[in-house]
């Protein structure tokens, strides 16, 4: 394994992580769980700048974690780019 496919993987796995914290958010008292509450110390460092940048829409859609999930994307990209010119 090289380094681009441990941080292409770290970056999937977060990405998952965060769609999982999205979902959580549908089912009631989710978030309040030991598993929710652990989710949400890996994720919420990562979207609260996002929040802070993007007002929810109609003050209840949060699409801030939609945008988040694109920014992971777009350095997914840029690690194959990075590497594709390297090697």
């Amino acid at each position: 394994m090289n380094i681009a496919s441990i941080l292409l993987g770290a970056i999937q796995i977060y990405t998952w992580i965060l769609i999982i914290y999205i979902f959580m958010s549908w089912i009631p008292n989710a978030r309040e769980s030991s598993i929710g509450k652990m989710i949400a110390s890996v994720a919420e460092p990562y979207l609260a700048p996002f929040r802070k940048i993007i007002p929810p829409i109609g003050g209840m859609l949060d699409i801030s974690p939609i945008v988040a999930i694109f920014a992971l994307q777009f350095a997914q990209y840029g690690i194959v780019a990075l590497f594709n010119m390297i090697g």
